[in-house]
């Protein structure tokens, strides 16, 4: 039986929706009187919140669940996340775990736990028909002491890229519901936090399942239900979510981040085809371009996968272009993994593995120059920063301005979690 002797570990794998729900977890773990086991300590509970993105990140699922149950024999093994709702076998594969969910049901963890104190047999509970899922409410908010929180407002995703599992590991696209978002970054607020950083499996989708609602209008209702909030961030966005009406929000709203994360995975418009990626080269450099007339210093980054089934250098060299002419300010680059049931793992022309990471080495190096050349840019400036953490090794304080960039802070003052202004010297700050 669940009680306040026990104690409990948390492993989360892959990405902030993953890191939410696993914090929810332990938020439902906490009420439950269990607290967490510090090193050394036994623990009763062992909980890994797995990733299946590509083939990789399955591998070390894999291994993670088993370091878990050597290093913890006598806990209870509990594996839940997308890794565990994609194979249908896990728990055969691995005998050892106790409990078993995938990207839903996980309101029920302690009830399944208990199931299984009660049995003592294997409890697992994954529906297999992932794109029946209604939105789960975790009835998360964290009670950390941080700066910045992840605020999750939606599941899913709709797009089946032809490189991307997730549509059949995290089901259809759908939408938390406006009251419960707005009712977290209340509570976010009130708590401290002077930034919220809306995240989701396809954030830029939410409302699409709502008749009258939309993402524009969740930011809208967030700021006005927030005055004293400081900074509202979008953690990912598709271009053609992008609307005029949210460009004027983030020009005339202060509060809004100057910085976009928006995926163009390939500069090539054959490739972008074969991604099925519904937009084209022209089309997406027009929408940098409209962003930029409104809010000219705005930070736009994004992600790349390079050796896409296909892709040959004249193609690399045409993606290489495209990056250029929109002149992100820094990319997060990928190769493309093989991902079984998904259709670009049946395609031809797979591309040579050493092929993939010299076009990765190739397009970080062009990251770093765009980087330093968009960081530059704000030389001499007086910039707000809201400062996260300490660095004791360094013994400097890091923060991140609206347009995120990093910035490090040399203060005799404690000054975690504070909005400072600086006078901002590429390499070197001073407190205003």
């Amino acid at each position: 039986m669940i009680n306040n002797k026990k104690t409990y570990k948390i492993v989360t794998l892959g990405c902030k929706v993953n890191a939410y729900e696993a914090d929810a977890i332990a938020e439902n773990f906490k009420a439950l009187g269990l607290h967490e086991a510090h090193e050394d300590e036994p623990v009763d509970i062992a909980l890994i919140n797995t990733c299946s993105v590509t083939s990789t990140s399955d591998q070390k699922s894999r291994q993670h669940i088993r370091k878990l149950v050597n290093k913890h024999p006598n806990a209870t093994i509990v594996v839940m996340g997308c890794y565990s709702q994609i194979n249908q076998n896990l728990a055969e594969e691995i005998p050892d775990i106790d409990v078993v969910v995938g990207t839903s049901n996980r309101h029920k963890i302690t009830q399944l736990i208990e199931e299984h104190y009660e049995t003592g047999t294997q409890v697992i509970d994954v529906d297999k028909d992932s794109r029946s899922f209604t939105y789960e409410e975790l009835k998360y908010s964290s009670l950390t002491n941080h700066a910045r929180a992840y605020l999750k407002i939606q599941d899913g995703c709709d797009n089946f890229c032809t490189f991307c599992i997730i549509p059949l590991t995290r089901g259809r696209l759908r939408s938390r519901q406006p009251e419960e978002v707005i009712k977290e970054a209340k509570d976010l607020v009130s708590k401290g936090y002077k930034e919220i950083v809306l995240t989701g499996i396809h954030t830029g989708g939410y409302g699409r399942d709502f008749p009258t609602y939309s993402f524009t209008k969740l930011v809208k209702d967030i700021l006005e239900s927030c005055p004293n909030l400081y900074s509202l961030r979008i953690s990912s966005i598709e271009e053609n979510e992008i609307t005029d009406e949210l460009i004027e929000l983030m020009k005339n709203d202060d509060r809004m981040a100057h910085h976009l994360h928006i995926p163009l995975q390939a500069g090539s418009d054959t490739i972008l085809k074969k991604m099925n990626r519904h937009y084209d080269t022209q089309q997406f450099i027009e929408k940098i371009d409209r962003i930029r007339t409104f809010i000219p210093d705005i930070a736009i980054t994004t992600d790349v996968i390079v050796g896409f089934p296909g892709e040959n250098d004249a193609l690399f060299q045409q993606t290489i272009a495209t990056i250029k002419r929109v002149n992100f300010a820094e990319l997060h680059v990928f190769p493309y993994s093989v991902r079984t049931r998904t259709p670009a793992a049946r395609m031809n022309d797979q591309i040579d593995p050493q092929v993939k990471k010299e076009r990765v080495r190739s397009l970080l190096e062009l990251s770093d120059t765009l980087k330093n050349q968009y960081y530059a840019k704000f030389s001499g400036r007086r910039l707000q920063v809201l400062v996260e953490n300490y660095d004791r090794e360094k013994q400097s304080y890091f923060g991140h301005t609206s347009n995120y960039i990093l910035v490090e802070i040399k203060s005799k003052e404690d000054i975690t979690h504070k909005v400072v202004e600086v006078e901002y010297n590429y390499n070197t700050v001073s407190i205003i």
